[in-house]
């Protein structure tokens, strides 16, 4: 008996290193080594601009004001520490060695017209463009070229979701940000009541009775980062008064239950983007006043 399961488990070994050789695309290498170079060379500091063309088309990304905006194809705030990792990734990208130089097999690794082709500029002038790939075999790597050379390599580091990304994936999601420490008030109203959170002798209060420091800690916490989940780019029409209206730190968050009943568009006083946001989301924020009372969960 323990020699068949032996035997069996022998079998499939050599079966699923067979498989992998099989199914793996020809070409398609992965290694240890390094050549000891990195794919790009700039300095991350000066970096001011970037364009990254997809199949989704072309995003351009500049530093406005201190701070990343998109240019197109639509003007929004740009994901401040997606573009960060973006730029401070992209020179400390390790080459391993190369696995192809043949023009014609550029699509194989999807470093052709069809990948993603990432420029970077220092104060408006180009220092590096290079095209990255599908991911490696192992998916610890993946397929890289210069725009310059006909050299592929595999990178160390799967790359692929620090800049293969639709143009709205790069935008700001934030609906309201601030520190948390910052805030010592919130008003809270809703359809049928309406109550306050405010510091009193450094501790919470809720009107005029104690809170649950916990309580509050949780919400403050998810308040002060809250987050879309969808951006709205259309006209929103067709909604009464909304089902309640957050006011922290000088902004109105307005929330209205969506007509599926599980998911809220939101709009913010301090601009005129339309969000959705999911229902547990939503949760997290809408809470009532006996959920803030002393002895509350």
């Amino acid at each position: 008996m323990k020699r068949s399961i032996a035997i069996l488990c022998a079998v499939l070994a050599v079966l699923a290193v067979a498989a992998y050789f099989l199914l793996r695309q020809p070409g398609e290498v992965s290694t240890s080594g390094s050549t000891g170079e990195m794919l790009a060379t700039y300095d991350s500091s000066a970096v001011d601009k970037l364009e990254i063309t997809s199949s989704t088309g072309v995003v351009t990304l500049a530093i406005e004001g201190g701070k990343w905006m998109i240019l197109s194809p639509f003007r929004y705030s740009a994901d401040q520490p997606s573009v960060a990792t973006a730029v401070g990734k992209g020179n400390r990208i390790e080459l391993k060695s190369v696995v192809s130089s043949n023009p014609q097999k550029q699509s194989l690794f999807q470093v052709d017209s069809a990948g993603t082709l990432v420029r970077v500029f220092e104060h408006g002038t180009q220092r590096a463009a290079f095209h990255v790939g599908k991911p490696g075999v192992s998916f610890t790597e993946t397929y890289v070229r210069r725009e310059a050379s006909n050299d592929v390599y595999l990178a160390d580091g799967l790359l692929t979701y620090m800049f293969v990304k639709a143009p709205k994936d790069w935008r700001d999601k934030a609906i309201f940000k601030t520190e948390q420490d910052r805030i010592t008030s919130v008003r809270m109203h809703y359809r049928d009541t309406t109550f306050a959170l405010q510091v009193r002798d450094s501790l919470w209060c809720v009107d005029e009775d104690a809170a649950s420091q916990s309580a509050v800690r949780n919400f403050l916490g998810s308040l002060a980062n809250l987050q879309t989940d969808e951006f709205i780019d259309t006209a929103v029409t067709g909604l009464s008064a909304p089902n309640a209206v957050i006011e922290v730190e000088g902004t109105q968050i307005r929330l209205y239950a969506g007509k599926d009943g599980g998911k809220y568009i939101v709009q913010s006083s301090s601009g005129p983007q339309w969000y959705e946001i999911q229902g547990w989301r939503a949760a997290q924020i809408l809470k009532r006043k006996k959920d803030f009372l002393a002895g509350a969960l």
